[in-house]
């Protein structure tokens, strides 16, 4: 099983049948099929080699799909990278990865120009969109001249290796590695765990570039299920397609379920073919899922896990309300163990780090000293804190680390703080996240400033979008005379957090 090219499968069992849609483009597998090998035959004429990365920056698209396709039959990797990014940020995940070939939309290939003064190396760049700008070659001229003959041999098995870029405390993102791809046991117990079928119709609606939207989407290629291409979510028009083409399922991240509910709630349209609309990338707060079930019945589902490690706990769609709180029980598989400040395992009920060893875990590429610090006798842990109930459900509730997660995007205040050091008013800086009822956490920023100098909340705050994704910045900044610190230097994050987080019943 693990040789079965499984695109090739439906494209000669079902050639017909449709594997994409966009707009009123459908591509059916037969054509999706032989695109996969003609982006493979042009990955293998450009010179890339089994195990070379092919960066793409891209919405979610057609030429996209054919891309990740296409790299996984030449034995290539491809690395999404986040949209959101800029200039050095670009820079630094191309640089990192070793990126061969960089592939990018029409929207994105004056992003990939802003990075190229920083980059190392020679590489390809490939345009996706009509406009080809100087320095671009186009994909479109590429296919057509590559060959569509099948490709030999690919030994893909699956879905092929991965590198998914999570960014890390230091501030710079860490490629989450998988040199064999996930353990096709894994990938078809997850298929089974969420019930998917090759009847479903998955609506793509989720950034690409995410690992949870990426894994559902291959999981429905994988059993021959249709998806439907939503460049960028938009509420309103995620609804018309689920209405359009009778969308079975989804994965969205929960500031994306509300603003789907709300707009359900303005506008009805009928959903009554939606049966699983599957939660990730963040928690989803109790008295949403409380509204989505009054809107769109029981089909939500939700999981806890990291790109490091796959999927750990799942909460099926009657527990929803029946544990509030809760991710779920261990999907099987998984060793999980939650463990205390001296090391050993805590009792139900207590607190501990969340540490798991299963078939997929993930290494940091290039970082083996980032992977040993996440590795414990085999045990994986990317400093997330639960404890777990008698009937064996856990309970995410504080993170050992300072990471924020503002509307299922992870974002790291080292790399904030760095903005806003950078400032010359600015003495010292600290951020963290804050409660935020439509995105789960916003960015705070606490700043100290410089004697005899002066800057506006609203001036650092603009200082900060220059420099980093948007999403990245803080949205609102306080102000100190002094940053509690200890003897050691370290900064009391902990003592600064604790007054906006009062009274909560978690802490991320």
């Amino acid at each position: 099983m693990a040789d079965i090219d499984f695109l090739r499968v439906h494209a000669e069992g079902s050639p017909e049948r449709p594997a994409l849609i966009l707009g009123d483009r459908v591509v059916d597998f037969a054509t999706l099929s032989g695109r996969a090998d003609r982006a493979a035959h042009v990955f293998t004429e450009l010179g890339c080699e089994p195990q070379d990365r092919i960066a793409i920056m891209s919405f979610n698209s057609i030429s996209g799909s054919e891309i990740a396709n296409g790299a996984r039959r030449s034995r290539a990797v491809v690395v999404p990278v986040n949209y959101r990014l800029r200039g050095s940020e670009v820079a630094y995940v191309l640089n990192d990865s070793g990126a061969r070939v960089v592939c990018a939309d029409a929207d994105h290939v004056d992003v990939v120009d802003a990075a190229r003064p920083e980059l190392k190396g020679e590489r390809h760049y490939i345009a996706t969109g009509s406009k080809v700008p100087d320095g671009w070659t186009s994909y479109e001229h590429l296919m057509r001249a590559a060959s569509e003959s099948p490709v030999e041999g690919d030994g893909s098995g699956g879905l092929g290796a991965s590198m998914i870029y999570t960014s890390g405390t230091t501030g710079h993102p860490k490629g989450a590695w998988r040199p064999n791809g996930v353990n096709i046991e894994n990938v078809l117990q997850v298929i089974s765990i969420f019930e998917l079928d090759h009847r479903d119709v998955h609506l793509w609606c989720g950034p690409g570039y995410h690992s949870g939207v990426a894994f559902f989407v291959a999981l429905h290629q994988v059993l021959g299920a249709t998806n439907v291409i939503q460049p960028k979510f938009e509420a309103d028009g995620a609804l018309d397609l689920i209405e359009r083409h009778r969308v079975t399922t989804t994965f969205i991240a929960p500031t994306l379920l509300q603003r789907l509910v709300d707009a359900q709630q303005q506008q009805p349209r009928d959903l009554s073919s939606l049966r699983a609309v599957i939660l990730g990338a963040a928690p989803c707060p109790h008295a949403l899922k409380v509204r989505a079930e009054a809107v769109l019945g029981q089909v939500l589902w939700e999981f806890y896990g990291a790109t490091e490690t796959g999927i750990n706990t799942v909460l099926r769609p009657e527990d929803q309300l029946r544990k509030p709180g809760s991710c779920g029980t261990a999907v099987a598989g998984q060793e999980i163990k939650l463990v205390g400040a001296d090391g050993r395992e805590v009792a139900d009920g207590e607190p501990g780090e969340f540490m798991v060893r299963n078939g997929w875990l993930a290494e940091y590429y290039l970082r083996p000293d980032a992977t040993g610090k996440s590795l414990h006798d085999g045990f994986f842990s990317v400093g997330d804190v639960a404890y777990r109930d008698a009937e064996g459900y856990y309970y995410i509730c504080d993170r050992r680390v300072d990471m924020v997660i503002s509307g299922g995007v992870n974002i790291y205040p080292a790399e904030v703080e760095a903005a806003l050091h950078a400032h010359p008013a600015v003495m010292d800086a600290a951020v963290f996240g804050v409660p935020d009822e439509q995105w789960g956490e916003s960015v705070k920023g606490v700043v100290q400033l410089r004697p005899g100098l002066s800057a506006t909340a609203d001036e650092l705050i603009a200082f900060c979008d220059e420099r980093l994704a948007g999403y990245k910045k803080p949205r609102t900044i306080d102000f100190v005379e002094e940053l509690p610190r200890d003897a050691a230097g370290k900064l009391l994050k902990r003592k600064l957090r604790e007054p906006y987080w009062a009274g909560m019943t978690r802490r991320v």
